[in-house]
């Protein structure tokens, strides 16, 4: 018979430790995942829900910093696609899902073209209860996002839009719209310009067209004019230059901070913009 050495027996003592501790904790992650399930149901319960919207030439993750954060204060928060197809559509889906997919007081955030579309889908929706704008368009009604920059001093209201976008048919979209890329030099020094090389190439390659049609589709009566807003002003917007944010804000009667970030600053400031959403929804009583 094999006798046990000293190593030997001190490594079967460690296996047995080690399968004791394995057991021990899976007795108690049951119960460690209902206590993450009751205090997740507790923060529902007394927190408004945060719906996050994005816009175009991007998509959901460009909200993932502030996300994080956002859900670290013990909010529920959603960040649901934007098709970027049309602004009726657009605002519609956003409606339906608010509707459906959430309950009690709900904080709206819209960025860039993604404004438009919680302006226009917030007003069907009671439980909507603020509005949050981050480098983001709010229309006046009648008014389109191409209206808009066409109207300022924006690095997109160029005399040949070819210099700046690329255009690709859609055989899924109505005859004569097509949808809209940025160019990658486009993207680098007018969209995200305050971001890191890497992170901008990624992002330009994943980027999400939208249809040249919602560009010029005016908006409806806005919700700003009932529910109260607040607007994040990234001081080094190309894309919306930030006296066209301040119009549009001050025209909603929006709060107002300014912060020093591109037309992404949700992505190069996302404390500062997460800061602006908690105080919207410390506004819901």
């Amino acid at each position: 018979m094999r006798t046990s050495t000293p190593t030997t027996s001190k490594r079967r003592r460690l296996v047995a430790a080690a399968a004791a501790l394995g057991l021990a904790v899976a007795a108690l992650l049951p119960v460690q995942l209902a206590s993450a399930h009751e205090s997740t149901i507790t923060a529902s319960a007394t927190k408004p829900t945060i719906v996050l919207v994005h816009g175009a030439w991007a998509d959901s993750s460009s909200w993932a910093p502030v996300t994080a954060i956002l859900q670290a204060q013990g909010y529920t928060v959603l960040v649901p696609p934007n098709a970027l197809r049309s602004l009726a559509s657009d605002s519609a889906e956003l409606s339906a899902f608010i509707q459906q997919a959430t309950t009690g007081p709900v904080v709206l955030v819209g960025h860039s073209y993604g404004g438009a579309v919680i302006t226009n889908a917030a007003t069907s929706d009671p439980t909507v209860k603020a509005l949050v704008y981050v480098d983001a368009f709010a229309p006046s009604a009648g008014q389109s996002v191409g209206e808009i920059v066409a109207g300022s001093t924006s690095a997109l209201n160029v005399a040949d839009p070819t210099t700046i976008f690329n255009f690709v048919a859609n055989p899924s979209s109505p005859p004569g719209d097509v949808d809209v890329y940025l160019k990658s030099s486009t993207f680098n020094t007018v969209f995200a310009q305050d971001l890191p090389a890497t992170v901008r190439a990624v992002l330009a390659s994943g980027q999400r067209p939208i249809a040249v049609g919602a560009l010029s589709e005016p908006s409806g009566t806005p919700a700003w004019a009932t529910i109260p807003s607040w607007y994040v002003v990234g001081t080094a917007d190309k894309v919306i230059p930030p006296a066209t944010q301040l119009q549009m804000a001050a025209t909603a009667g929006s709060q107002v901070t300014k912060v020093d970030g591109s037309h992404l600053s949700m992505l190069s400031r996302p404390l500062q913009v997460a800061n602006v959403i908690v105080q919207a929804a410390h506004s819901i009583h």
